[in-house]
């Protein structure tokens, strides 16, 4: 797993996502990333409503015109759902970068998005999952469906893969200070992180 080259980016959790199983509606996690000149936004998916994710932005000094990338880590609807709240943002999945009409084919492993962010394949959920990497001045955050929260195993999440679940969360775990998972408050892993 490539990282990120530089620690310098910023970020802050905009929705902390949720299961019905665990007291709330589905809600994605939604992350906003700052980096040099670059506003990314990752999985802006199922929430109350758009509000839900351009209140918190704004109350971080971002407009919906100011997000220059968008990152979805699967094409679930509810990760995806509010994508198109930001207009002038190219948006980034497994497989290519989307700028108003154009589609640009682009294999999302390594692919850099700012000095501290990158993206990495991470199948298991679905084939199709990414893992967005972000080098911080206090260590590498990883926004990634790998896990629904801190305390889901590989069985909980009835993946497409498990045993690529399990590798994906293996090559997080040697890498990520703290993890933004796909349904659940941020965390940091220890030796009881589920594998």
């Amino acid at each position: 797993m490539q990282l990120p080259e530089a620690r310098t980016a910023r970020v802050d959790i905009v929705l902390e996502g949720s299961l019905t199983s665990t007291g709330g509606g589905v809600a994605s996690s939604c992350t906003l990333v700052r980096d040099a000149d670059r506003v990314i936004v990752v999985d802006p998916g199922m929430a109350e409503s758009a509000t839900a994710i351009l209140g918190p932005l704004a109350e971080l000094g971002v407009r919906p015109e100011d997000v220059t990338e968008v990152v979805l880590s699967h094409h679930h609807p509810d990760h995806t759902l509010y994508a198109g709240l930001f207009p002038r943002a190219a948006v980034h999945d497994h497989w290519a970068i989307y700028r108003g009409t154009d589609w640009e084919d682009s294999e999302c492993d390594g692919r850099v998005l700012a000095p501290s962010v990158i993206l990495a394949r991470t199948p298991g959920h679905t084939a199709e999952d990414l893992a967005t990497l972000v080098g911080t001045p206090h260590g590498v955050v990883v926004c990634t469906h790998s896990w629904f929260n801190a305390e889901t195993t590989v069985d909980d999440e009835s993946p497409d893969d498990p045993e690529a679940l399990h590798a994906s969360r293996a090559a997080i775990l040697e890498i990520a200070s703290e993890i933004i998972p796909g349904h659940g408050a941020r965390f940091r892993p220890t030796g009881d992180t589920p594998r």
